[in-house]
């Protein structure tokens, strides 16, 4: 799931960075000074994901979520493991008749396909959960970077990530992420205010 997140995250900050890059059309004087004076920073996805309140607090409540999924999806899969086993045990003991041993596996066979259903519609309400998520972090991140360019007006930000060696001196992860922090307003308190 993480790596879904990473993905996202550096697809949406390379495209803030290319859209925030001077375009081709603009004066020639503009992009021949451009080189020379071409501000360029980097950020560190993974830092960005472990220590950003929001993407914590996301992934804790998607976590949750998924550990919720397979518990009860487990316990379903026992009921009907125990259910197959006790219609095996009274077929052997000659303790149903044809009819109900018929009955019965039928009522077996149709938990099996709830089961599956379940399975089906939980698996898809988790991922659109996830996308969800994916598309607000990028959001969020997207919109904070947009601001903070402003004042430092960086003509790239790129992720660490796909860079073979960057100086220390561009790294503005922290900067990014304590900005993110501090403008994120969690929906917990957000709501107590109201």
């Amino acid at each position: 799931m993480k790596k879904v997140f990473f993905a996202l995250v550096a697809v949406a900050t390379m495209f803030t960075a290319c859209n925030n890059a001077p375009k081709a059309n603009d004066e020639k004087s503009a992009s021949t000074g451009a080189a020379s004076e071409l501000k360029i920073a980097y950020v560190e996805v993974d830092s960005i994901m472990t220590q950003y309140t929001f993407s914590k607090e996301y992934s804790e409540i998607l976590q949750k979520k998924a550990n919720n999924i397979q518990s009860t999806l487990a316990s379903k899969q026992q009921q009907l493991q125990a259910a197959a086993n006790k219609l095996q045990q009274d077929y052997q003991a000659n303790a149903l008749t044809q009819d109900q041993a018929q009955s019965r596996q039928a009522a077996i066979q149709k938990q099996g396909q709830d089961l599956e259903a379940l399975n089906q519609r939980l698996t898809t309400e988790f991922q659109a959960e996830t996308e969800k998520f994916n598309a607000a972090l990028q959001d969020s991140i997207q919109n904070y970077l947009k601001v903070y360019n402003k004042d430092k007006k960086y003509a790239v930000i790129l992720v660490k990530n796909t860079i073979l060696y960057a100086d220390a001196a561009y790294d503005i992860t922290n900067e990014i992420i304590a900005g993110l922090n501090k403008a994120y307003k969690p929906a917990k308190k957000t709501e107590e205010k109201k």
